[in-house]
């Protein structure tokens, strides 16, 4: 009893620490949305005024409603491709013992660990070698490598974290392996997939690094965002863009973390 009130006892240090961390990181970025409200083309505090006008002006520039199709485009065909990908990985790891899982899953985490940089520029020259255009498809390429961990440590959860035998008493009555996932399995694991599509959507709809290294004459928005950057005249412009898309990635990771929370056994239910 008396381990399990000290484990419960909430930490003060690691909760400063965390608001300390969190102030750190995310203050900055609330400068963004601020500032895309400022009628002056200086970023400059106090605010010179206050207006709507840089956000009316992206309604009206084509290039950009280009760039947002070319990013929905890559972004969807990602999600989908890595969150089958996933899904296929995470019950392999899950229902099978391969020979090296370990290394396989390492192999495949590794993304979440080099620098973005290296695997931009190895695409790239692998790519030239073999003759490749750099084009969306190339950019949805990099992308899926980027984005594939992600949906395995998303799905492998949820394939962990439910009973078995369920599986198991459809093989009982008679059902084959492709009918017990797709009505037994797949249901159970659907907030997981729902989830997985979010989430790498979301990162593969903010991905610079790699559209910046495959990216041909089709520019992704991330893309269009860094070639404004020469032209001081439409940085408020790119600033009102900026926090629309801060606003959207934090609404889709927010649904994407409740919905791959739903139906989870939580540790002290578990032992209850």
């Amino acid at each position: 009893m008396s381990e399990l009130s000290y484990i419960k006892r909430p930490n003060r240090g690691l909760k400063i620490y965390a608001a300390a961390f969190l102030t750190v990181l995310y203050v900055p970025i609330l400068f963004i949305p601020l500032f895309s409200f400022n009628d002056s083309l200086y970023v400059k505090f106090p605010l010179s005024g206050f207006t709507f006008q840089w956000y009316i002006e992206l309604w009206e520039r084509s290039a950009v409603w280009d760039s947002l199709g070319n990013s929905m485009r890559v972004g969807v065909a990602v999600s989908i491709i890595s969150t089958i990908l996933g899904t296929l990985a995470a019950r392999a790891i899950t229902r099978s013992r391969l020979p090296g899982q370990n290394a396989i899953v390492a192999f495949v985490m590794l993304p979440l660990v080099i620098p973005g940089i290296i695997f931009g520029v190895s695409l790239l020259i692998l790519l030239s070698r073999l003759g490749v255009s750099l084009s969306l498809y190339t950019v949805t390429l990099g992308h899926l490598v980027v984005c594939l961990p992600f949906a395995v440590a998303t799905l492998l959860p949820r394939f962990e974290g439910f009973d078995k035998s369920m599986e198991e008493a459809s093989a009982d009555l008679g059902e084959n392996g492709w009918f017990t996932f797709w009505r037994v399995t797949f249901p159970l694991v659907l907030p997981g997939v729902i989830a997985s599509l979010l989430l790498t959507f979301t990162i593969s709809f903010d991905e610079f690094i790699m559209a910046f290294f495959l990216t041909g004459t089709d520019a992704t928005l991330p893309m269009f965002i860094w070639t404004q950057l020469r032209f001081p005249q439409n940085f408020p412009s790119v600033l009102a863009l900026a926090s629309i898309i801060l606003l959207v990635s934090f609404l889709l990771v927010f649904v994407a973390l409740w919905v791959g929370r739903l139906g989870l056994i939580e540790p002290e239910e578990s032992q209850s």
